[in-house]
């Protein structure tokens, strides 16, 4: 009898396969940029990131993984058709969060740009990232959806289909402007970001109206909508709460950069330029073995939450110990590649000195920056979800302090050091909040 596959390790290697490719794809989008906008001008795209995130976070991100813990539960189970009343509920919360968010945004783009971005050019970049709301939410609820039925395929094949839009997009602007004798601006790069969710929004939608095996099973309705969107806020009000707390202190902190650069002695533009190197430069580097971790993340969530229900304490202790072994030497292995060839990684690729001595700086956070992302998944699955908060929120604050007290006196170099001991400090205490699961003998289930 042919052996199947796990479900984790088939979805986690379709999600690095279509991740390998996206990032390429990304990687030498970002290279493109920078070579078409500048250094300046991506460090004005990458200031609207966290508000875009802050929204991301109020109207998807806590009905996202209430999807997907639900609908494991419910596909565990083989009652398809409330895991489909689960994915309506979900819609329904976050689609309509999101159009309130598109509403605040736009109105209040000057506000936001001025006061809490300190470059009122972002302002007509903040009012066209609205339309990417709506779109996102609508998308991630979908991709929860199959996520939860271990159905990791669409979701990377909605991906790839947005990172394709929003790079041809981008290229087809720039072809025209070129021929016009006008240059590419940040515009270009926000209208590529919106074409590239709703693409990606329209590839769930078919998929979802095409998949019939909810409809195909006969079993009358059992269970009270109303009760199940309780019990569903019960899961995504927390985890919005947290998320819109950390991405508010995101905020804050990508606005602290450039501020606090200036304090060093940097005038506005070269502070921009410095953030937009590290951030949309250098990182690229550092994010881009990251694709690996990040599968095996999404695909733990609703592994784990269905372990846990179904009560196998020893397969979870087993998941988090590989999952430990694993990501550990992978970022040490990383961490001597940058080590050895950042310096040229930087200067062959984007042309520049200061992103090849980033690299080897940020080389040092590769261990940690590998394995927080699987062990805070892991207690996602196990509806830890206040550890998690807590602990990513006491890197942030890390993060802050460092570049409060540090960066006006060494510059970027202080932040980089607050990246490092934020992903040390992060990591010790993700390693606690799970130390049962890590000792020898049974794992206590929580």
């Amino acid at each position: 009898m042919k052996k199947q596959k796990h479900p984790l390790i088939t979805g986690a290697l379709i999600l690095t396969a279509t991740g390998i490719v996206t990032r390429f794809i990304g990687f030498f989008y970002k290279i493109f940029l920078s070579r078409t906008i500048g250094a300046e001008g991506i460090g004005i795209y990458q200031m609207i990131f966290p508000i875009y995130n802050v929204c991301y976070a109020l109207t998807t991100a806590g009905a996202e993984i209430a999807v997907t813990r639900f609908v494991s539960g419910e596909a565990a189970r083989g009652n398809l058709r409330r895991a489909r009343s689960v994915l309506h509920l979900g819609l329904f919360l976050s689609v309509s969060l999101s159009l309130l968010a598109v509403l605040l945004l736009y109105l209040n783009a000057d506000f936001i740009a001025v006061y809490l971005l300190h470059d009122a050019r972002c302002a007509s970049l903040l009012r066209i990232m609205s339309a990417t709301v709506p779109f996102g939410a609508c998308y991630s609820c979908i991709t929860g959806y199959y996520y939860g039925l271990r159905r990791a395929g669409i979701p990377a094949a909605a991906h790839l289909t947005e990172q394709l839009v929003r790079v041809s997009a981008v290229y087809l602007i720039y072809r025209v402007a070129l021929s016009e004798g006008r240059s590419l601006t940040p515009a270009a790069a926000v209208i590529g970001l919106v074409l590239g969710e709703f693409s990606s929004m329209l590839f769930g939608v078919f998929a979802i109206s095409t998949d019939r095996s909810a409809r195909q099973q006969k079993r009358k309705r059992d269970y009270s909508l109303i009760q199940l969107a309780k019990n569903m806020l019960s899961t995504a009000v927390p985890v919005t709460g947290n998320r819109v707390c950390m991405n508010l202190l995101t905020s804050a902190e990508a606005t602290l950069i450039p501020f606090t650069l200036q304090q060093y002695g940097l005038n506005s533009e070269r502070a921009l330029s410095v953030y937009g190197t590290l951030t949309g430069m250098s990182m690229s580097f550092i994010l881009f073995p990251n694709v690996l971790t990040n599968a095996v993340s999404v695909m733990l969530l609703p592994s784990v939450s269905e372990s846990q229900a179904a009560g196998r304490r020893e397969q979870l202790k087993r998941t988090v110990q590989k999952t430990v072994s694993f990501c550990l030497p992978m970022g040490i292995t990383f961490t001597v590649i940058f080590l050895l060839f950042g310096k040229y990684l930087g200067t062959f690729f984007f042309k520049s000195e200061m992103a090849g001595d980033f690299i080897i700086t940020l080389a040092w956070i590769c261990p940690f920056l590998y394995l927080n992302g699987t062990l805070h998944s892991i207690l996602n699955g196990l509806g830890k979800t206040s550890a998690g908060f807590f602990n990513n929120l006491t890197g942030i604050m890390i993060r802050i302090i460092f570049i409060l007290l540090f960066v006006p006196k060494a510059g970027i170099e202080g932040y980089l050091w607050g990246l490092l001991a934020n992903q040390l400090f992060v990591t010790l205490l993700n390693l606690r909040a799970l130390r049962e699961y890590l000792q020898p003998g049974k794992a206590r289930l929580s």
